[in-house]
């Protein structure tokens, strides 16, 4: 199992979604800013927002485990990358997500 880089590329803030649903002086997300990097395999590396993990936690582990291009390649071009966002559709933040070749220090053995 590799480790995969986890890299936030924009932070982004829905104005119309904000005016209309959002809390009074409500902004960008402050829990992350660009260029914050996160090192994952199969865990939600510290630090990194818990709704963000739940929407990108399954491209991690396929990455960690050697996926190749995601949906038939229609999506991303690159192989060992997934570009996705935070559950947050006010301010939702996206993330590149890359297999590296370092390997994982979890001892996973699967089972056959």
């Amino acid at each position: 199992m590799k480790k995969c880089k986890i890299e936030v590329l924009k932070t982004t803030l829905h104005k119309d979604l904000a005016d209309e649903y959002g809390c009074e002086g409500i902004g960008k997300c402050p829990m992350h800013e660009v260029g914050d990097v996160f090192w994952g395999d199969y865990a939600k590396p510290k630090g990194l927002c818990d709704e963000a993990w739940k929407s990108m936690y399954q491209y991690v582990f396929a990455l960690a485990h050697s996926s190749e291009k995601f949906y038939y390649g229609d999506w991303i071009d690159k192989e060992g990358v997934a570009i996705c966002s935070c559950n947050d559709g006010i301010r939702p933040v996206i993330f590149k997500i890359e297999r590296t070749d370092e390997e994982s220090k979890i001892n996973y053995t699967p089972i056959r």
